[in-house]
């Protein structure tokens, strides 16, 4: 299985990043393709799931626009699938109002998500903050506390040695937290430090740290890592102490 963090064909070769668009509009996908194009990145197209998950094999992308909403296999499956193949960026596409959706879509491990109608350029903004974060930064240090070790160069964490399948914003969440811990911060802090957005949906954040709880916490239902602090937000306790 290939990683994630391993460069792919056009990035080992100094190129842009490959976007699958994956939307059984062809007016949505012809317009999102051009906007990509235009911003320089190297587009794939599909009109449907087993497609979408066929391109996907055959040429790697850096990053997955893709539908809820296809005929057959919907998007939350797709999504799925290409999670059990190996970590990669997802923006989901969604109906405005169909919150349902957008939370079922964060917690099959979408990183971000998008509500129709949209605007192309702010997809376009969207998909730059996504990649941008899901390329290691060299730090030279690791992040420990509580069993917990987060290699921020090699994008790795691990639960008392265990490897933790994190998604591209949990592994981001772990980290900020492991970096700034009994600190609270509300959801719009968060957003703001580990998405890089001042707007947007708070109940991404709320989906997020429900889903690394799952992941890190011995008890997820009585949490004693990332607490609650009611009337603020969160906050990472390294001792497990409950307030």
């Amino acid at each position: 299985m290939q990683s994630l963090y391993e460069p792919n064909e056009t990035e080992a070769a100094g190129g842009a990043a490959r976007i699958l668009v994956v939307d059984d509009d062809p007016t949505v996908a012809e317009v999102v393709t051009g906007y990509l194009h235009r911003a320089g990145y190297v587009v794939d197209r599909a009109d449907d799931g087993p497609t979408a998950l066929t391109r996907a094999a055959a040429h790697r992308p850096d990053l997955v626009v893709l539908d809820l909403m296809l005929p057959g296999m919907d998007g939350l499956e797709v999504c799925r699938r290409l999670r059990a193949r190996g970590p990669v960026p997802v923006i989901m596409l969604t109906a405005r109002g169909d919150e349902d959706d957008r939370i079922l879509g964060l917690e099959v491990g979408a990183d971000d998500y998008v509500t129709k109608p949209f605007s192309p350029r702010e997809l376009v903004l969207r998909v730059e903050s996504v990649l941008r974060r899901s390329r290691p930064v060299t730090t030279g240090h690791r992040l420990a506390a509580a069993g917990l070790r987060v290699d921020p160069d090699a994008r790795r964490a691990t639960k008392n040695g265990g490897e933790l399948a994190l998604t591209l914003r949990e592994f981001d969440l772990l980290a900020f937290f492991l970096r700034h811990p009994g600190r609270a911060y509300s959801r719009e802090d968060l957003m703001r430090e580990v998405w890089g957005w001042d707007f947007g949906d708070l109940s991404t954040v709320t989906v997020h740290v429900r889903r690394l709880r799952g992941k890190v916490e011995d008890d997820p239902a009585r949490p004693r890592l990332i607490q609650t602090v009611w009337g603020v937000g969160y906050r990472f306790e390294p001792t497990g102490a409950v307030s």
